[in-house]
This record gives C-alpha cells, sequence and structure tokens, in this order.
C-alpha cells in the first residue's frame, strides 16, 4: 500500500518574516511560538517577524526556530484533521522536530535542548576557525577523495551533507576546506562555494559539542515514538530511548545521509513526502533525488487544507 512521510528541515530554512501567512492565520501557530517563547525566555515570535538577521541566523536562535516552525505545521495539521504519516524523517536539527512530532519528546524538552545544541555547537570552533561549502557535480566518492586529499592532521575537512545526487556539503577548519573548494574546481565541479554558516556541522569537529550535549540530553525524558523516526545517522528506525540518545549524539559529528535516508522511504513503500517548515529546501532536493516522489512544500493555510484532503499517497 502507497504511503506518506512527513519531513523536516534544518539550518537554512529560516528568513525573516517566515511562516507570516500561517502566524497570521492560525491560532495554534501562534499559540506553538508562545510556548517555545515562554520555554525559552525569548520572544521567538518577534525573531520570526523582524529578525534582525544576525539573531535569527546565531545557530542558538535557529535551531528552536526552525523546530518551532515545523512543530507549528505540524499541530495544524492535526488540528485540521490530518492523519499521521507513515514515516517522518528531518535534516540534521529537523531530527529533532520529527522526534518532537512522533511524541518521543516533549516541545519545550526539545526547544531548549536544541537551544543547547546550538551553543555547543558554536562553543566547539572559534568563530571564523570552521566553515562550511558545498560542492556540486561531483560524485559523492570524488567529494570524498577531494576531502582526504586536502586534510592534514587536525587541520581536516570532511564530506558532511549528502543532499542530493551532485550535491555535497563539506565542512572542516576553514583552511582546509579553502584547500577542498579549490582542489573540486579543478575536478570540474560545477560550483565549489563556501557557505555563510559559522559552525562546520557534521564532521569530528563537532565531537566536543556531542561530549557538552550528553549531559542534557540524558536529563531529558525521551519515549518510543507513536510514528515510525528514520535517523540521519544511520538511515534506520530506532525506538528505544538510550538508542535515540546514541544517534542524536552521533549525528552531530558524523554525515547526514539524506538521499540514502529518501531512498529507504521510497524503498518502504512510500510514495509523496510533504515538508513541514517554512521553506522548500527539502522538496527540492526530493524533487532531485527521485522524481517519481510526489513532493509537496506545506507552508501556508491552502497548503494545509489541500493536504489534509488529499487521498492517501
Amino acid at each position: 500500500m502507497a504511503q506518506r512521510a512527513i519531513v523536516f528541515p534544518g539550518q537554512g530554512s529560516q528568513a525573516i518574516g517566515m511562516q507570516a501567512e500561517l502566524f497570521e492565520a492560525l491560532a495554534t501557530v501562534r499559540d506553538t511560538y508562545a510556548e517555545a517563547s515562554d520555554a525559552l525566555g525569548v520572544d521567538l515570535a518577534a525573531l520570526r517577524a523582524s529578525g534582525p538577521e544576525t539573531s535569527i541566523n546565531a545557530t542558538e536562535n535557529t535551531q528552536p526556530l526552525l523546530l518551532t516552525a515545523g512543530v507549528a505545521v505540524w499541530r495544524a495539521y492535526t488540528d485540521a484533521g490530518g492523519q499521521a504519516p507513515a514515516y517522518v524523517a528531518g535534516h540534521s536539527l529537523g531530527e529533532y522536530t520529527a522526534l518532537c512530532c512522533a511524541g518521543a519528546i516533549a516541545f519545550a524538552d526539545a526547544v531548549r535542548l536544541v537551544r543547547d545544541r546550538g551553543r555547543f555547537m558554536q562553543s566547539a570552533v572559534p568563530v571564523g576557525a570552521g566553515a562550511m561549502a558545498v560542492v556540486l557535480g561531483l560524485d559523492d566518492d570524488a567529494v570524498r577523495e577531494i576531502c582526504d586529499a586536502a586534510t592534514d592532521g587536525d587541520d581536516l575537512v570532511a564530506a558532511v551533507n549528502f543532499n542530493a545526487p551532485g550535491q555535497v556539503a563539506i565542512a572542516g577548519t576553514r583552511a582546509a576546506v579553502e584547500r577542498a573548494t579549490e582542489a573540486a574546481k579543478a575536478a570540474g565541479a560545477r560550483r565549489a562555494m563556501l557557505l555563510p554558516v559559522s559552525v562546520p556541522s557534521h564532521c569530528a569537529l563537532m565531537r566536543p559539542a556531542a561530549e557538552a550535549l550528553a549531559g542534557p540530553l540524558a536529563e531529558t525524558e525521551l519515549k518510543a515514538p507513536s510514528i515510525p523516526v528514520v535517523n540521519n545517522v544511520d538511515v534506520a528506525l530506532v525506538s528505544e530511548p538510550d538508542a535515540i540518545r546514541d544517534a542524536l549524539l552521533r549525528q552531530l559529528y558524523n554525515p547526514v545521509q539524506w538521499v540514502a535516508s529518501v531512498e529507504w522511504l521510497r524503498d518502504n513503500g512510500v510514495t509523496a513526502l510533504a515538508e513541514f517548515g517554512p521553506s522548500k529546501v527539502l522538496a527540492g532536493l526530493v524533487r532531485r533525488i527521485d522524481k517519481t516522489l510526489q513532493m509537496d512544500a506545506i507552508d501556508s493555510p491552502a497548503a494545509i487544507e489541500a493536504l489534509v484532503a488529499a487521498p492517501e499517497a
């Protein structure tokens, strides 16, 4: 039987003024932002509406803001009578949103946890010492080889986000990332450019962040999810709380296997996906991974209504 999955985006999907239509139209969305703001002591609704950009892009703010955005759409969808999907998944930070919507972690706990995650990620590497870049037009193995060649001991770079065929993000120390981008261009990459981020996510430089997050994560109550969650690091379904914690910690310093996750969903009967969040980033990636999959970005009241009314995928 054909099935639907709901997916949640990670960092990079934020923008000043995001979800304005949903926020104005739906009390559920406004209430979700208010609940998150109360949990943090920060006015996320004001941050969403007017920034400033430096604040909305600070990872300790970006992470709870995007989790809130995803949960807001989820709550609006379920309030409208939307049915639980066969699976949920999220890209990097989005995995926390998926776990929250699947009932594995309480919303207020999740908001606080991802703020800690952002703080620990930022403190693991001094601003300016790390970097990320995206490489377009080379296959995964070629990017891995380039990163291996550009690494010199602790001056390292690795392939960290396998986002779509021919689109791989790399991360590491700034010098090594710059060497790798130049090597990628020389190897025929269509583009290889630095990303405007201050944290080199999902590489070995994030091990200190994982060590710091272990404490708060151990203190956070987790339950078996009511909807299967496909995780990033293993492309697997994990339901035991300690196994979920372990996967979330390893996720910080291991690659995001987004292509493999989408292919897993497809191979397990999913024919349609819906992105719950403030952008269409994952929608674009999914279409590049497999054009046969139906993919919708749910970012307005009308889109929610259409998804609720849609027949089974």
